[in-house]
């Protein structure tokens, strides 16, 4: 199983620390869905339900990193698994 990494969070007077995770309705509004971020090895934090702006920006940026380091996978590869 692969670690995930944390995501380093700004607060209001500037301090950082690391994050638990995104919350569902950010994962919502961003367009990924709960087994596309669990794939990617997104932080999910489940207990958590705010939304803020802030994450659904990193979150769209992470979406764009994604699709563009996704190497298509051929026809054949596709049939042997």
């Amino acid at each position: 199983m692969a670690l995930r990494k944390r995501i380093i969070i700004q607060k209001e007077h500037g301090i950082e620390r690391e994050g638990r995770g995104f919350s569902r309705k950010e994962l919502e509004k961003a367009g990924i869905s709960l087994k596309k971020a669990l794939r990617q090895g997104l932080p999910i934090d489940a207990r958590r339900r705010t939304l803020h702006d802030k994450n659904i920006k990193l979150l769209k940026q992470q979406l764009k990193k994604y699709k563009t380091s996704r190497k298509p996978v051929s026809k054949a590869n596709k049939k042997r698994s």
